[in-house]
């Protein structure tokens, strides 16, 4: 009888690609998927080690899935988590039956191990970015572009355990687009810490994003990008992102408030970014943003956080996300003084929320009766080029619509950030 495995999967879409390469490194070695943690021979989970938060809920997911697994069953943990803090998370969880980190294949036994010791704690040069991956389960798939990142932001711990910006060849991206196409995926999400710089690696060499992009979308129906850093935005990536019939634009932006802004060694300011929105919706009205910010970073004033809400109040994105500052070991910002009292914190997440879910459901609430054009995810969800997978809401359609078929609906209602889709 084949021996199953589980992935648990905690954190961004760039770890869901790891996964999936994990995956297909498991199915290279004869495993066969489990149906559920309990039923697996192996439970592999990857982490997350972003901000506190997540990395809390990495290991409440690792304590879970061990008291969850059956007896025998071999418990691995990998991911950032693993390749940040291993020796002490080895320590800390003995629940553990292995600590490995990036590039490190997962599988039964004494050969991981080996593996481990051989790696000697280096930084693989492509990670997991060349593995093989498994079909895909749905008609859209991430594909990762590069890995680790060359920037220095005040608050980002990941280019010390992810590595300087290391970017893949144009070709071996597009052969693993060209298998996701073989196996339905009608929609491709471009990713990397800093997707923009795709080609640029360590100040060296051109920007390939646009060419890449375009490559990309003679390939599949839709093409999608995240984590776009601001000043990269530039009319040319603007041009070829609208070409391909998918205006999203999520951008890194993280605050509006410029002095805040330099405080966390990031460019750019409310203004600057207001009238690149305008521009873009100029060119293109049917555009649509996401971006996310990061409320109270140390020395973070009420005139800053005014300018926060003055910035979200006017931009009207239509999807944003606000996460609390978390102190990371080793980042710049760690030894700054200026601490903003938790409670304070919490108020001003509230205010930011709520005032940007009002401006979301206007947004979507301006959309019913517009026929609308959408790609099946799964009976029942679909998603127009408004939505990414996963992140934003989604369109509901008759179940009997097969997933991976486009069809056009009109908008018959809307709660918060879903929509209700009916066919036309």
């Amino acid at each position: 009888m084949s021996r199953r495995f589980w992935v648990e999967t905690l954190g961004c879409p760039k770890n869901q690609v790891d996964s999936d390469k994990l995956t297909g490194t498991m199915l290279a070695d004869g495993l066969v998927p489990a149906v559920s943690p309990d039923d697996a021979d192996l439970v592999v989970v990857n982490t997350c080690a972003f901000i506190e938060e997540a990395r809390q809920e990495s290991i409440d997911a690792i304590l879970d899935l061990s008291d969850r697994r059956a007896v025998g069953a071999e418990l691995v943990v990998t991911g950032c988590l693993a390749e940040r803090y291993g020796d002490e998370l080895a320590e800390a969880l003995p629940e553990a039956d292995a600590v490995v980190g990036f590039g490190v294949p997962v599988t039964l036994g004494p050969a991981r191990s080996s593996q481990a010791e051989a790696r000697g704690g280096a930084v693989p040069s492509l990670d997991l970015l060349e593995l093989p991956r498994p079909p895909a389960a749905a008609p859209w798939a991430y594909v990762k572009v590069a890995e680790g990142c060359d920037r220095k932001c005040g608050f980002c711990a990941i280019p010390s355990f992810r590595g300087v910006q290391r970017s893949r060849t144009v070709d071996s991206v597009l052969t693993e687009v060209d298998g996701l196409a073989a196996s339905g995926v009608r929609e491709v999400v471009l990713v990397a810490q800093d997707l923009a710089a795709y080609g640029r690696d360590q100040g060296r060499g051109e920007r390939r994003i646009v060419p890449l992009l375009g490559e990309v979308a003679r390939r599949v129906r839709r093409v999608r990008l995240l984590y776009l850093y601001p000043s990269d935005l530039t009319d040319g990536l603007i041009d070829a992102i609208c070409a391909t019939g998918v205006p999203y634009f999520d951008l890194s932006l993280q605050h509006a408030s410029g002095p805040l802004l330099r405080r966390m060694r990031r460019w750019g300011d409310g203004p600057r970014f207001e009238r690149r929105i305008a521009a873009i919706r100029a060119r293109e009205p049917d555009a649509a943003f996401r971006s996310s910010f990061i409320v109270g970073y140390p020395g973070e004033t009420e005139s800053d956080h005014d300018a926060l809400l003055a910035f979200v109040d006017g931009a009207g994105l239509d999807w944003a996300g606000f996460f609390a500052y978390s102190p990371e070991p080793g980042t710049y910002a760690a030894g700054l003084a200026g601490a903003v009292p938790a409670g304070l914190v919490a108020d001003r997440l509230a205010e930011l929320r709520e005032l940007q879910d009002g401006i979301t459901a206007v947004a979507r609430d301006a959309l019913i009766g517009q026929v609308l054009e959408v790609m099946v995810d799964a009976p029942g969800v679909a998603r127009s080029h408004r939505e990414a997978p996963e992140i934003d809401g989604i369109v509901a359609v008759p179940d009997h619509v097969r997933p991976g078929e486009v069809v056009k609906v009109q908008i018959t209602g809307a709660a918060g950030p879903d929509l209700d889709g009916t066919l036309v």
